[in-house]
Parts: C-alpha cells; structure tokens; sequence
C-alpha cells in the first residue's frame, strides 16, 4: 500500500498516473495548498520541503519518497515498470526527466504566477517565460520528430512528468501552434486511461478559472 499525499496540480498528477500505470495499491490523500497544510508539521516530517507529492511505502518500512521526480524513480525501481533496466535506455529517461524537472516545470511554473497570479502585470516577465515555454516545447517538437514518446519508442516516467504541464499550455499562455509532433503525443499520452484517471485525483476544482487564479493569487502574495 502507498499512501499519496497530493493536490490538483502537474506535480501531483504525475504520481496519481504513475500509480494508475503501474497497478499500485494507493490512497490518495488530498491537501488544502491554499490553508498551507502543507506546511503543517506532520507533512513536513514526512517532506522537509513542505511541497506536494510524497508518499509513503507502507509496505516498505513505511518508507517516505519527496519530489515528483524522485519519487517516479522509486517507483519505476520498485515495479521494474517505466524504465529502463539497460544503462543507454535507462540514461535517456532519465535525461528527459531531467529535462522536466529543471526546465519544463520551473518555466511554466513562471509563466502561471506571472501570467495569472502576479498582482502587478510585468510584460518582460511574462514574455520571458512564455517564450522559454515555447521553446521547451520546440525541443520536445523536434525530439518527437523521430520517437513515438519522448525518450525512445517506449512510454516511460519521463512521459509521465511532462504531459501533466504541457496539458496546462494554455494556463501558462503557452502557444502549441506548428508543433505537430508535440501535438500527436500530447493526444496520444491523452489516450491512457491511466492518465485520464490520474488527472482526476484529487477531484479537480470546481472554481472558474477567475476564481481560482484570484483564490492562487491571494497565496502567491501572502
């Protein structure tokens, strides 16, 4: 049994889907982000960082994993799933995991607080992010010319820690526009029940965009 502690958000859809994927027992654990649970002291024992997701392995001496990547890593290790055992397929997963951590994730993330959040619009900010976006995707794009996913022609963790951000384009004001190959994935990677279920847990917002925005808003400026 894994217990997920989680919220409605990329990072966090990243493990619900590699739960779905890999035919985990879990329970999913929803936390309120806008009243900082997260940063309560029982969740910060079980991550320092005070950041959705973790997890514990109840079946692992009750084991804690933090950060998304991490902890797709241990799971993929802990199933034999989703990555590669051989040292040049396994390195390219990772590399393309990377790629999301450092790069896809922390620009979009820019992208939503200025774009959406920030009370004060800074256009500079703005284009910076939507522009490193793009380009992030362009990367994907030509990457894709050639693979079916994006660390080979295997479906692998590194597909599922990008798809979740990339779904979100638009949130972040990111154009998808002439990139066909990135395009062709997004709806392929779409198609996975697994993911279609995964996105869903936590149970999404029901807030309208506005809504949500100002409700994020108020916890970017505090």
């Amino acid at each position: 049994m894994i217990d997920l502690y989680t919220a409605a958000t990329p990072n966090g859809h990243k493990i619900s889907i590699a739960l779905e994927e890999l035919g985990l027992e879990y329970r999913a654990h929803g936390l309120d982000l806008m009243s900082k649970e997260q940063k309560q002291t029982w969740f910060t024992n079980i991550n320092p960082n005070g950041r959705i997701p973790a997890i514990i392995d109840r079946d692992n001496d009750d084991f804690a994993v933090f950060e998304s990547g991490a902890i797709l890593v241990y799971l993929a290790e802990k199933t034999g799933q989703l990555l590669p055992s051989d040292p040049k397929n396994r390195s390219k997963v990772i590399q393309w995991l990377m790629f999301q951590m450092g790069g896809v994730g922390p620009m979009m993330g820019q992208a939503n607080v200025f774009h959406r959040y920030f009370p004060e619009k800074i256009p500079a900010a703005i284009e910076r992010y939507q522009n490193e976006g793009r380009r992030l995707f362009e990367v994907m794009d030509s990457q894709l010319k050639d693979t079916e996913y994006l660390a080979g022609n295997a479906y692998s963790i590194a597909d599922i820690a990008t798809w979740p951000w990339v779904r979100i384009h638009e949130w972040s004001g990111i154009r998808i526009e002439a990139l066909p190959n990135l395009q062709r994935w997004m709806d392929l990677i779409a198609s996975r029940p697994a993911c279609q279920k995964g996105i869903q847990i936590p149970p999404p917002s029901t807030l309208s965009d506005e809504e949500r925005a100002k409700q994020i808003q108020k916890m970017v400026t505090q």
